[in-house]
């Protein structure tokens, strides 16, 4: 589980085997008690989420909107 950043106690990573075929690029965030995931593209999305706010979901979309390039970079290094 590759981890590409932490930020306000979230860590930001993604599984390395993301599925046969794989998925399209995307981010899970862990932290709080509760797990998410996001998808990147064509914008970023809420793809599923457990034991988090609606309040928190939209500060950790923010923070992988603005973070978009660097997760998108990481993953691509990572899979290819």
């Amino acid at each position: 589980m590759p981890t590409v950043f932490h930020h306000d106690g979230f860590r930001f990573f993604f599984y390395s085997n993301e599925g046969n075929p794989r998925e399209p690029a995307h981010i899970h965030v862990m932290g709080e008690g509760g797990e998410a995931k996001f998808w990147l593209r064509p914008e970023v999305a809420v793809s599923d989420s457990q034991g988090l706010t609606a309040r928190t979901l939209r500060h950790l979309a923010s923070v992988v909107e603005e973070r978009r390039e660097d997760i998108e970079r990481a993953w691509h290094d990572h899979f290819t």
